[in-house]
């Protein structure tokens, strides 16, 4: 019964997150999140290929307080095969210390709960932040990178910024997917 959760969490698992061979990168995270600066909404402008946001636009991560020094996110997207929005809650809990960017995202809606490493790789708080999740298993690793902007459009200079932030880490840009902000609901 063990092994059959385990299949299962890593059936849900993978379809979020890349699988790659090899071990996870060494990366380097910002020295300490503000959280209260990097709360608020993101837009998803770029994001690693999963099989979960086939067909989806208009991603925002929208970040607030939670319990005990958490942060609560509300990530949505659109279908563009059905026009419906999708959302899922997740609650990211420091590592170590309160503004370590070293976070476990957790997802309390999901059947089975496996926290996720959430790093904040960087940020400068006002026009972009680079999210890195990156979990060894075995000979390969499951990985997945966000480029978040506080625009729905994001001029190349801010973009630039983050490909800086991943080249930095060695991050592959190959595996990035630009996210459809077109004819996206009114952006409150």
């Amino acid at each position: 019964m063990l092994w059959l959760a385990l299949i299962i969490c890593l059936i849900n698992t993978s379809l979020a997150l890349l699988p790659t061979f090899g071990a996870c990168p060494d990366v380097e995270t910002i020295d300490r999140l503000n959280m209260t600066r990097f709360m608020g909404k993101w837009f998803e402008a770029e994001r690693y290929f999963s099989l979960v946001d086939i067909g989806a636009k208009c991603g925002t991560f929208n970040y607030s307080s939670g319990d005990n020094g958490s942060l609560k996110l509300v990530n949505s997207q659109i279908s563009t095969i059905t026009g419906i929005e999708s959302t899922v809650e997740g609650i990211a809990r420091p590592l170590t210390r309160a503004d370590d960017p070293k976070l476990l995202m957790s997802y309390p809606s999901l059947p089975i709960q496996y926290p996720l490493p959430y790093w904040i790789l960087g940020t400068d708080y006002d026009t972009f932040a680079v999210c890195w999740s990156c979990t060894n298993m075995g000979v390969f690793s499951l990985k997945s990178a966000w480029i978040l902007t506080r625009e729905q459009k994001p001029p190349i200079p801010v973009l630039e910024k983050a490909y800086h932030i991943l080249d930095k880490n060695t991050i592959s840009r190959a595996y990035f997917s630009r996210t459809d902000q077109k004819n996206c609901p009114s952006v409150n």
